[in-house]
């Protein structure tokens, strides 16, 4: 069993912590506090438990830039944006890993990034017009396909319009110029 932490052994938890993952101040404020009821708390010379003040910790490694909450924001919505992931799921990520509303706003994919990313989910699972739903067959299985994919754009943070556009267009073409326009609406001038 290790012995009990403290102040020293747990500022170098936190650091080893920062160090070797991108986190944010609440996901290390958890963890220190985990680590601490796994091993508890050392002892002072007069035999009392040492009282660690985990948020003034946490807050100076966040004063000194090794825990960022915008940045580990920004960069796990672009993430997960290029995995294919929506808008909903970002949120849900950014959410429960402790980043506060106002930078999950800030940081919340647009339109266009939202299409992008339906779209590249898409390609990926090969559904709307680069799979085989519609493609002859019984009806009642197209139908069951097609429920499957709306289910599952759904579970990756889509929205049910993304959906349903995506999976009734007949071409990719259609769906690139679907995302051009929301570019250009939005001032963005790149194409993927």
């Amino acid at each position: 069993m290790k012995p009990p932490l403290g102040e020293a052994q747990l500022r170098d938890l936190a650091l080893h912590y920062a160090a070797r993952f991108a986190t944010t101040g609440a996901r290390l404020e958890s963890y220190l506090v985990r680590k601490i009821r796994e091993r508890g708390l050392a002892e002072d010379a007069d035999g009392r438990t040492l009282d660690i003040d985990i948020p003034a910790l946490v807050a100076r490694l966040v004063e000194l830039g090794y825990v960022d909450d915008d940045a580990y924001a920004r960069m796990r919505a672009r993430d997960l944006g290029a995995r294919g992931y929506g808008a909903r799921r970002v949120e849900e990520t950014l959410r429960h890993a402790g980043v506060e509303e106002g930078l999950r706003q800030a940081h919340a994919p647009g339109e266009a990034a939202s299409r992008r990313a339906a779209a590249l989910m898409a390609k990926k699972r090969r559904l709307g017009p680069w799979g085989a739903l519609g493609e002859g067959g019984d009806p009642l299985a197209i139908r069951k396909a097609r429920e499957k994919a709306v289910a599952a754009m759904l579970r990756a943070g889509h929205q049910y319009e993304h959906a349903r556009f995506i999976l009734a267009a007949s071409r990719g073409e259609d769906i690139e110029q679907w995302i051009a326009e929301a570019e250009e609406a939005e001032g963005i001038d790149e194409r993927w």
